[in-house]
């Protein structure tokens, strides 16, 4: 429980973090800004991120199976809401904030489309998504941990 909670708030205060600024930031930077930012973020997350990601994954997994012995406990329903979140984040990432990274990656500050803030909209609007997925998830599992018990 301790691990999971500990991996799923690394994970909730990106979203967090994004709330309370780097939404408006990345909104007021000009495209070359921009795309070094996106860069240097993906390159990053890449590699260090996944890591907090598979280990909210698996400790969310085995709690939640630990606790489906016990299908009316309210640590098992958190947990399972949880889980769901979880699992929605990770289809959103694959499914749209990653594929938006790739073009980026492939972008120069010399040799970008002139649309390139529809991406940087389309890009936020998924991870306001995850956001709320996130944040569900996470307060779900802070309440089986706090009354489930």
């Amino acid at each position: 429980m301790f691990i999971n909670l500990l991996a799923y708030g690394i994970i909730v205060s990106q979203s967090f973090s994004y709330i309370i600024a780097l939404s408006n930031v990345q909104k007021n930077l000009q495209a070359t800004s921009y795309i070094e930012l996106r860069k240097l973020l993906d390159k990053n997350f890449r590699k260090k991120f996944s890591i907090v990601v598979y280990t909210t994954l698996c400790t969310n997994t085995l709690l939640t199976i630990l606790c489906s012995s016990n299908p009316y406990c309210l640590l098992f329903i958190t947990s399972a809401i949880a889980w769901v979140a979880l699992i929605a984040d990770t289809i959103l990432t694959l499914s749209g904030n990653m594929p938006i990274n790739k073009i980026i990656n492939n972008w120069t500050v010399e040799n970008y489309p002139d649309n390139w803030a529809t991406y940087r909209k389309k890009w936020l609007s998924v991870f306001s998504k995850r956001q709320v997925a996130n944040i569900i998830g996470f307060l779900s599992l802070l309440i089986g941990a706090v009354f489930g018990l």
